[in-house]
């Protein structure tokens, strides 16, 4: 079976939670015959085929942007191309170009949809798109959410009840970079940032909520890590600077391993995302995965499912930097409650979120959309 995933970025052009994804749903579903691509767009596509361990990647040029949705005016002809070699397209939403592309060219093949977040910050924007958007997702034979928590709060969602299939996200484990006390980057790692901060990893956005974690950090005890790069991170660098946080180390970009390893030295993941726009949020997978205890706003979305107050970690009311600091206060404070909830969250990744079990639905789902097709009724 051939699936085409398609999305507006994806590795090595841009490192986020989506691209970690659509990575990993091409790895667990490859263990059960599904062979993948990627379709994306980039700035410099050379070479235009890229090979990579879970697919490989088909990239043309972004001519322009809106809003941060990337348009290739030349890109239609060679995503037409890869529809042919698909049985099935796997989209990622939201991208409206896909819509359009989906639309002009791509209803040759079944498809299927993860709805990875609401439209939250472009209200205008959205109520143009709207007309688009309806057409598109009416024509999907699967929209896939992932979260109970964000398919019971999304407007959207609620409106194509009849075709939701709730597939949580999950990572493989193996295909992370392994380590052990005697790794190098660990013994580097720790010589750098030392151990017991808290971590963000993840790309700097406005929804992050980044501002409140600064605002939270101003004279505590203890260091953040902030790990990512992004369009606002100038503006936090200077709130940071106009705050006087000695606290606070911006890491940029780091490696597989390097995240790892701090990973497994940091007292917890903080996550102070605080709008819907946050569907998810992979670092707390990610963070569970390396059994560490996770912090986390209530925003009605999947970071919920992932973290559950009292239990994996802390939840706080979404832009509240006195509870975000409280909440690290109380973990930095309590080193056996920290490890408590950190091997909780590990057992709640064991049973709901692997990249086994997430690649077993997709696989399934797949078969099944591909099962009903007129075509393959009549076989």
């Amino acid at each position: 079976m051939k699936v085409l995933h398609v999305y507006r970025t994806y590795f090595p052009d841009s490192q986020g939670g989506l691209e970690e994804v659509i990575r990993q749903i091409c790895l667990a579903s490859g263990k059960h015959g599904v062979q993948s691509r990627v379709f994306t767009l980039s700035d410099e596509p050379f070479p235009h085929t890229l090979p990579r361990v879970e697919a490989d990647v088909i990239r043309v040029r972004k001519t322009f942007e809106i809003a941060s949705c990337g348009f290739a005016l030349t890109g239609m002809r060679r995503f037409a191309r890869e529809v042919e070699w698909a049985d099935i397209v796997h989209y990622h939403y939201p991208w409206p170009f896909s819509d359009l592309m989906y639309l002009m060219v791509g209803r040759q093949r079944p498809a299927i949809l993860t709805y990875h977040s609401d439209i939250v910050r472009q209200q205008f924007l959205l109520s143009v798109y709207r007309p688009l958007m309806s057409r598109y997702l009416d024509a999907m034979d699967m929209i896939v959410a992932t979260s109970p928590n964000y398919f019971a709060t999304s407007e959207v969602l609620a409106g194509y009840a009849d075709k939701v299939e709730v597939i949580p996200i999950g990572l493989d484990e193996p295909s992370y970079p392994p380590l052990n006390e005697q790794n190098r980057d660990l013994v580097r790692v720790r010589e750098r940032y030392g151990e017991d901060f808290f971590l963000f990893v993840g790309v700097l956005r406005y929804y992050k909520g980044l501002h409140i974690l600064l605002d939270a950090m101003q004279g505590a005890a203890y260091k953040v890590v902030i790990v990512g790069s992004g369009p606002v991170e100038t503006e936090l660098r200077r709130q940071a600077m106009r705050l006087g946080l000695d606290n606070v180390i911006f890491a940029g970009f780091v490696s597989d391993r390097e995240k790892m390893a701090l990973f497994r030295l940091c007292r917890a993941v903080v996550f102070p995302s605080y709008l819907r726009s946050e569907a998810f949020g992979v670092t707390l997978l990610e963070g569970a995965m390396s059994s560490r205890p996770l912090i986390s706003a209530e925003v009605g979305s999947g970071t919920s499912h992932v973290n559950i107050h009292g239990d994996t970690g802390l939840v706080v009311p979404p832009g509240n930097s006195r509870a975000l600091r409280e909440a690290m206060d109380e973990l930095h404070g309590d080193a056996e409650q920290a490890r408590r909830m950190g091997a909780r969250a590990r057992l709640r990744y064991e049973e709901l979120f692997t990249g086994r079990r997430m690649g077993e639905r997709y696989a399934d789902a797949y078969q099944r959309i591909l099962s009903a097709q007129p075509s393959a009724a009549s076989a």
